[in-house]
């Protein structure tokens, strides 16, 4: 039996799991995780709220996620109540609830490429037909240009992404209140790497009180360095979660799941702390890649676009090689490197010197 043999749908035919190369390398940059650990009090902390929490395993979990919701909110500001705050498994199944909810067969969403792949494929997942809106060569988006193009298609859902991976750029909140205007239906404002933007850029939670068909989407994966958590999380208008609990599986975030994510965000300062590490060492890795000769997008996030190779396929090749693993993605002809700790980059100044 081949897959091509099963009934699957038709419009899953021919297309590839997403996915990173997951390869033993001395250096992996390839998938913009916060390259800090846990302290050791972090880890007995939560060595002792999972100790906890496995007393009553037996149980089912709070469905609602009351209390995470709650320090949720507390983390996010801006006026923010439980009631206006959603978590899932990472904020991919984030975003698949929202395409449940506001998707579905004969129904669109629009996005602004090139931007995160997954926006996409969860789209054409839940039997949405996905519609790509172009951005400008600085990879911003021209507010006049998406609010035509949003005119011409009337789509359900439009993606925002703000830092934008993969380049990292970041949205004036003028440009989303303009496109929020504009759009018939919902606006997904996905800021997963909204922590390591630069001092006084503003979140989009800031238009959510006149705006109740916006959602902010954020993550634990990145500024939080609670990847293998998966933990998700959006603000929204009330009236957004009800939405969502109509199509979100029963009991999906686990006992153990809520009790690491409450751990992380009464740590905050200590794993947010880092941040101003990786944004020097960004910055840093700018400005040497600029001095190098390549052609480097404005960072917002915790990693840089760069480029632009012929072959880009051979550099990140001779890359690995050196025992560096970068991210082939991204428009033809550019490379991503994710922003690790000060020895980590040094090695893959090193190892992109070797190899060019």
């Amino acid at each position: 039996m081949k897959l091509e043999d099963l009934p699957i749908r038709d419009d899953l035919r021919g297309r590839t799991p997403y996915g990173a190369p997951q390869i033993d390398v001395p250096v992996r940059l390839n998938t913009n995780e916060n390259p800090y650990g846990p302290s050791a009090s972090l880890v007995t902390d939560l060595a002792e709220a999972v100790r906890h929490s496995a007393a009553g395993l037996n149980r089912y979990p709070d469905r609602d996620a009351v209390a995470l919701r709650q320090d949720l909110a507390a983390y996010l500001g801006h006026d923010l109540t439980t009631e206006k705050v959603w978590a899932a498994n990472g904020s991919n199944e984030v975003l698949q609830q929202i395409l449940q909810a506001f998707g579905g067969h004969g129904r669109t969403a629009m996005g602004f490429e090139p931007s995160y792949s997954m926006h996409p494929i969860i789209t054409s997942g839940s039997s949405t037909e996905w519609i790509s809106g172009a951005r400008e060569e600085d990879f911003g988006i021209d507010p006049d240009k998406a609010v035509a193009a949003i005119e011409e298609h009337r789509p359900d859902i439009v993606f925002l992404t703000s830092p934008n991976n993969p380049t990292g750029t970041a949205l004036d909140p003028s440009v989303i209140a303009r496109i929020v205007q504009a759009a018939p239906g919902m606006v997904v404002v996905d800021e997963a790497y909204f922590e390591f933007a630069r001092t006084g850029t503003p979140s989009a939670l800031v238009l959510l009180p006149d705006n109740p068909r916006l959602i902010v989407t954020r993550t634990m994966s990145k500024a939080f360095a609670m990847a293998g958590t998966r933990l998700g999380y959006l603000a929204a208008d009330p009236a957004v979660i009800e939405a969502l609990l109509l199509v979100r599986l029963p009991y999906h975030l686990s006992t153990l799941t809520q009790a690491a994510a409450r751990v992380a965000l009464a740590h905050q300062t200590e794993l947010l702390g880092t941040v101003d590490l990786l944004r020097a060492e960004r910055d840093a890795t700018v400005e040497w890649l600029r001095g190098e000769g390549l052609t480097v997008a404005d960072s917002d996030a915790n990693f840089v676009l760069f480029g632009r190779f012929p072959d880009r396929h051979a550099v990140w090749q001779g890359m690995l090689e050196r025992g560096v693993l970068i991210r082939e993605v991204g428009p033809p002809e550019w490379l991503r490197v994710s922003i690790g700790t000060a020895k980590e980059m040094a090695a893959f100044r090193a190892a992109l010197e070797g190899t060019l």
